[in-house]
């Protein structure tokens, strides 16, 4: 049998119909179904990629699914790889509680399950990796500090609600902000669904609404600190942008100093960390930790050789 990678874009109750694409020539005897948020984002398209690659090196099958950022799909996609008798599930869940019910049937069905970047909150998994996104929110919150010693106000950008990402990053930026209260004042905390036209959207919506611009604003992913930096740049304010993914345009960004810095959490080793480990357990029954976390780093000018995706700028 060839490898292959089967790209599931509908529905349960379409699911056998799905073609295969093949990856490569040595047989293979492992079917790993990947389900990642939605490939809307630029951070789960990259992470697709390196799961791809991995899974071509290690010769194996996915079933590849696009959650297409809805909990409903997301949960058909599950149950389709259940009814497609995959061996294994590698998934980012949209949202860490809504996506529960669906993952635990896909456990209660023997299927072992691996989840990358984003949790499941109460389902007795296989093991989860990700990065630790509170102290990546911490790192941005030492970084509003060591740029303004003096004091700062600031308005966060938040992830989308129920997701574990926007969960552990703002109380990353708040463990290290609230204790300095006095000093470092939110005048503005807002979902932008981790979109960059809902971060455009809201930057203009509340800084129409402030009698003076914010020094900082901190966003928990780097598609609502682009947006926000597109805004800042219309009107020609001077405001610092800090966001968290180290997407390769917002690497370019840090260069031009349209934004003071992006988080690095190495999606490309989340991916082929937990793709490793769930194969390694079906191969031979090794079981990873329960959970492995790498720890993010900020990005400035002064560091980003350190980034992940800097090769991917032109």
């Amino acid at each position: 049998m060839k490898k292959r990678i089967i790209a599931l874009t509908a529905s349960l109750a379409v699911a056998a119909s799905f073609a295969a694409a093949p990856v490569g020539a040595q047989d293979q005897d492992l079917t790993i179904a990947e389900s990642l948020v939605g490939f809307e984002f630029p951070f789960f398209v990259h992470m697709d990629k390196e799961i791809r690659a991995e899974a071509e090196a290690l010769g194996i099958d996915l079933i590849v699914t696009d959650g297409e950022n809805d909990v409903s799909k997301q949960s058909e996609d599950v149950l389709a790889a259940v009814t497609q008798q995959a061996d294994g599930l590698l998934i980012s869940p949209k949202d860490s509680v809504a996506m529960a019910p669906a993952i635990q049937e896909a456990v209660d069905a023997g299927l072992p399950v691996v989840t990358v970047d984003r949790r499941v909150e109460g389902v007795e998994i296989l093991g989860h990796i990700g990065a630790d996104n509170v102290i990546g929110g911490e790192a941005q919150g030492q970084l509003i500090v060591d740029t303004f010693p003096d004091g700062a106000t600031i308005v966060n950008l938040q992830g989308t609600p129920g997701s574990s990402p926007a969960i552990d990053r703002n109380q990353g930026v708040h463990n290290v902000l609230d204790e300095m209260s006095d000093k470092y004042v939110f005048v503005a905390e807002q979902t932008a669904e981790f979109r960059r036209e809902d971060g455009a959207n809201v930057t203009e919506s509340i800084l129409a609404g402030l009698e003076e611009p914010p020094d900082v604003i901190v966003a928990a992913n780097d598609d609502m600190a682009l947006g926000a930096m597109t805004v800042v740049q219309e009107q020609g304010l001077d405001i610092a942008v800090i966001g968290f993914d180290a997407l390769p345009e917002a690497l370019a960004a840090v260069q031009d100093g349209g934004l003071l810095a992006t988080i690095e959490q190495f999606p490309g080793g989340q991916a082929t960390t937990a793709l490793n480990a769930l194969v390694d357990y079906l191969r031979d029954g090794t079981e990873p930790e329960p959970v492995t976390l790498l720890s993010p780093i900020a990005i400035t000018t002064d560091n980003i050789d350190q980034a992940e995706r800097l090769g991917e700028l032109e």
